[in-house]
């Protein structure tokens, strides 16, 4: 039994915590599941890149087994938003990425070139990747 005003305010706030989790909870459980993203290193550098598509992802999981050679990440760069490359101020584009063999010197350089404009391509295809993990 709940008496006096205390005991009202403190018997509101439960409810309102037991609504919000499950409130929370059904919007948990409703989100998609998140694609893999590869970590890629690019000499002392590190960035990541979701692997939305089946290809890329079994080109990245073939890479990192050692089953084909290095390739190069090659995607258009999505500025002003980290996506999953935090703590990057941006990401690949997952639609855009491919792995290339070889690609154009304008879009390679470090994950910082991004990061600070040196790098002015809208493609960033960094030629010594290495996939270190994908999770």
């Amino acid at each position: 039994m709940v008496t006096g005003r205390g005991g009202r305010i403190a018997a509101g706030v439960s409810g309102l915590v037991a609504v919000g989790v499950f409130v929370t909870a059904g919007v948990l459980s409703s989100v998609p599941a998140a694609h893999p993203i590869a970590t890629i290193r690019v000499v002392d550098e590190t960035y990541r890149i979701e692997l939305a598509n089946a290809a890329a992802l079994e080109t990245a999981q073939q890479i990192l087994a050692g089953e084909i050679p290095p390739m190069i990440p090659n995607g258009r760069i999505v500025r002003d938003d980290p996506g999953p490359n935090a703590p990057w101020s941006w990401h690949i584009d997952p639609a855009s990425l491919e792995w290339a063999d070889m690609a154009t010197e304008v879009c390679d350089g470090l994950p910082e070139y991004v990061e600070d404009g040196t790098l002015t391509s809208d493609w960033y295809c960094p030629w010594s990747a290495e996939v270190l993990a994908i999770e």
